[in-house]
Parts: structure tokens; sequence; C-alpha cells
């Protein structure tokens, strides 16, 4: 990958809006490379945990028991370990590979030009107006494949919007909005997710100190209802920023990629024709031989213990990758072979190799934010600040209303340091929980507000896992993209989801409507 180019000229400071998001994106854009700056900020976790190791905490470590203890990770013991680890944390990272194998499949759906001649058909018959909230629902729809959105459709986002004659960052940010942004929505399918945040409030909730929770059960669709409805809210809100705010604000940045590497709306040929329809028999014919597969009770593809397919523990889940893989593998070979833009296998490998090429710079990026989640995890610096966050929030003794948006806000915060969602609510849920059952509201309602606060800011924190790959989606297209433009590119998405989400739940809760499958407002539950 060559060297990003000058930083490209900010929009045009023609609010006051603009003007704070055009400083935002030159103060970011003035930090280090990426991956230099995760290797400084783990060397401040050090540092940080050598200061406040010999600090005594009273506060309880809900996964322990015990008080919170911050660890010295300078203490000769953690050095030596950190360094018998650092190869298993690079390799063990979970976004490595789930992007690498996916762009094996893509590379070669890619470079065939299957995927070129797909989207070239669909925007021959979708009209122009549709592309964005279309672009944002499906990126809700991905969360049923876990993180598989992250690196199909954010990057077809860009594909998108740069062949429709629109900004490819605009299409990377609507992609973004609603494959991240939007990560507790759910359109109509249930996700990965949902059992497991409903396995922790059931924890959590236990923790009561009323008798009667103590057997209390969770139903892991306790909030389907509301995260269903908020597919809409999120679709809306991203499709008038992305064409309203975003896409105007982007016309002052220029699209200096490679042309070479730069999709093409050209009229289909006949041969791209042909391509296309044994290539789409062939996915139809892969998918039909998967769907047979997970039809019967007891197909393999079910979890073992419930025979439900969306259960983490469902090999279908944990499979999804590697299907990504294949199905891209497979209609791209077909395509290729009867397109003629691929005559042997050694074009296929080509493919694959092809796409590995450009993997380099976020593989350098991988191994140090890798070694740096690990380190500040090790610390339990994420973990003390969840807590007494949590436990502020108990002794400010708000109005309901309030303390439920202090919910959201104190997650929203948290979030931005410690990226795993099941973590967070792990720390936060065993404080709030019992707290609010003690107020009369119910773990269902509370979990609803942690999950507002758990997607709205998982966009502009670089701390996410996938948030470095993003940056190498956007250099495609423009190439001095840096950590402020993609904040500023984002902040606007995180801060209206934040508030119209919040408003969104509390509406919710105001006209009683359901939140979801046996899920109740109050604690105990009325009637």
């Amino acid at each position: 990958m060559t060297a990003p180019a000058p930083a490209p000229a900010p929009a045009p400071a023609t609010n006051v809006f603009n003007r704070i998001l055009n400083g935002i994106e030159k103060a970011g854009n003035k930090l280090p490379d990426p991956a230099i700056l995760f290797a400084l900020l783990l060397g401040v976790v050090w540092l940080t945990s050598w200061a406040m190791s010999g600090m005594v905490f009273t506060e309880i470590d809900p996964r322990s028991g015990q008080a919170i203890q911050i660890k010295n990770l300078l203490a000769p013991a953690a050095l030596t370990e950190f360094a018998g680890r650092i190869v298993n944390t690079f390799v063990s990272f979970p976004p490595l590979g789930v992007v690498l194998v996916a762009m094996l499949g893509l590379g070669v759906a890619e470079y065939t030009g299957f995927i070129n001649a797909g989207l070239r058909k669909i925007l021959s018959v979708t009209p122009r107006l549709f592309l964005t909230p279309v672009l944002i629902a499906v990126g809700i729809l991905s969360h049923v494949a876990v993180d598989a959105g992250y690196v199909l459709v954010i990057p077809l986002g860009a594909v998108i919007f740069y062949a429709a004659g629109r900004h490819p960052l605009a299409g990377i940010a609507a992609a973004f909005a609603g494959v991240s942004g939007g990560f507790s929505a759910t359109f109509f399918l249930p996700s990965s997710l949902d059992p497991l945040l409903a396995g922790l409030t059931q924890v959590a909730a236990r923790l009561s100190s009323d008798p009667a929770a103590a057997t209390i059960v969770i139903n892991p669709l306790n909030n389907y209802y509301f995260t269903t409805a908020s597919t809409f809210l999120v679709v809306l809100v991203g499709w008038f920023l992305t064409d309203k705010v975003i896409e105007p604000r982007l016309k002052a940045t220029v699209v200096d990629g490679d042309p070479a590497g730069l999709p093409k709306m050209d009229p289909l040929q006949p041969n791209e024709l042909r391509g296309l329809r044994w290539a789409g028999l062939a996915m139809l014919a892969s998918l039909a031989l998967l769907v047979l597969s997970i039809l019967p009770e007891n197909s393999a593809w079910r979890a073992p213990d419930t025979r439900e397919l969306t259960h983490a523990s469902a090999p279908l889940m944990q499979a999804i990758v590697p299907l990504i893989f294949i199905f891209f593998l497979i209609p791209g070979v077909v395509y290729g072979y009867v397109a003629g833009t691929a005559s042997s296998h050694r074009d296929i490998v080509k493919g694959m190799s092809h796409a590995m090429s450009g993997m380099g710079y976020y593989i350098v990026m991988a191994f140090f934010c890798a070694q740096f989640i690990y380190a500040f995890g090790q610390a339990n610096l994420g973990a003390l600040l969840a807590i007494k966050g949590a436990l502020w929030l108990k002794e400010m003794a708000f109005p309901l209303g309030v303390t439920l948006a202090g919910i959201v806000v104190l997650t929203s915060t948290v979030n931005l340091f410690v990226g795993s969602a099941s973590a967070k609510w792990a720390l936060i849920g065993a404080v709030m929980v019992p707290m609010l059952m003690e107020l009369g509201v119910s773990p269902d309602f509370t979990q609803a507000a942690y999950r507002v606060g758990d997607s709205s800011t998982n966009i502009i924190t670089p701390l996410l896992p996938y948030f470095p790959l993003i940056i190498v989606f956007c250099r495609k297209y423009v190439q001095a993209t840096g950590i402020g433009t993609l904040i500023a590119l984002m902040l606007p998405y995180s801060l209206s989801l934040l508030v119209c989400w919040t408003l969104f739940l509390l509406g919710f809760w105001a006209l009683d409507l359901p939140l979801g499958v046996g899920a109740t407002y109050t604690y105990p539950p009325q009637g």
C-alpha cells in the first residue's frame, strides 16, 4: 500500500456544526498513524497500571466478588507473561481471522468481476433515492451473522455509492451506521447477542435482595419488539444524516484512490450477463443445500442443548464467516469461468492473493490493537471505570427517567474504552439491575436502556476492534483518511442515535408498548 497523500481539505465551514467537525477531523488526523497510536496507548496503560496498582479500592468486582484491584503490568511477572502471549494475543484477536477468511472468498468474487457486475445489475433497477435506507437496513440485517457486516456490508457500501456516482465515504458511513451504530437493532431476526445479554441479565437479577428474584428467568427475546422497532428509527436517522449532512459535507473531499481499482458503472456486456445468471444459480443452489441441511430438528447446525439455530453455541453461528467465504467463492469461480475473466485455477488463487496483498496495513494495525486491548483488559482499568460509574449513578438517586437516560450515557461512555458488549454488561448490569429492581424497574427495561448506549458510540471509538479496518476501506478511495476523518464522519450519527434512541425508549415506556417476549417494565410484574 502506498503512503497516504497529504490530508484533503476539509469541508467548507458553512455553519458552526461543520466547523466543529472540521476541527475534530484536523485534530484527529494530527494523531500518529493508528498502528503507532495503539503502541503509544499500550505504554500509557502500562504506566497508568503501575501508578494505580498501589491504590486501594472498595468497589466490588462482580466477576470475583472481591474488591477490584488494578494490576501492575510493569511488574516482572506481568511483563514476562505479556511477552509470552504476544503471538497468541495477535493470532487470537477476534477480528483478524474473521476479516482474512471472509476476504479470501470476497477477493475471488471481486477479482473475477462477479461483485462489480452484480452491483451494476442491482443499481440498474434500484432507485437512487432508496440506496441509503436499503444499505443501512442490510447493515442491520447483517447482525444475524455476528460480525460479518464489518467485512461484507461496509466495503460494499462504498462500492455501491461510488458506482452510483455518489461519494464512497458516504456509503461507508451509512453502512457503518447500520452495522455498528445500530448494533442493538434487529431486522425481525434475533441475533446471537440476545441470548448472551439475557443470560447476564438473569445472573444480575438474581443478585437482588428480593427472595423471589432467586428463581427469576429472563427470556432471550425480552427486548425483541423494541429492537425490531428500533430498526426503523436507525434507518430513518441514518438516511437523513447521510443524504442531508454527511454527503454534502464530503463534496470537498476528493476521491484520489487508484482509478484502476475503483468500480465502474458501464453497461453490462453479454458475457457478464451470462456469467451473472450462472453465478446466481450457483449461489441459490448453495443456499438451498444449506437450508435443507438446517431444517431438520436434529440438524448438526443446531445448538446441542437448545436445538436453536441462532444460539451462540450453534455451529451455524460459529460457521458464519466460513459460509460467507464459500457463498462468495462458488459464484465468483462460476462467474469467472462463464464470463471468461478466469481461465484456470491459477486465476482463482491470484484473486485470493490480490485480496490479501491489500490487507497488509490492516494486519500491522491489528497487531498493535490486539496488544493494547489485551493489556487494557488485564489491568482492570475499564472494569474500574464501569463499576465506579454505575455506583455514582446509584448514589445520585435521580428520577427514574433520568436514571434510565443516565444508564444510556454511562454505557455509551464506557463503550469508548471497553468494546465487548457482554463484558460491559457483566460489570454495569451487576450493579444497575438489582438497584433498579429495588425501585420497581424490571431487568428487561434496564437491559433495553443498556443496549441503546452500547450501540450509539461504537462508531466513534478507535478502540472498536474493527475501527482500523474501516480506515483501510476508506483509504482505498481517499488515501489520506485518518482517525480524525472517520470520527468526524461518524460523530453526527453517534450523537443523533444517542439522543433519538433514548427518547424512543422513553416513548416506548410512556406508551406502555411491549418491550419483548415475556418482558415487563415493572418489578415485580404487574397483572
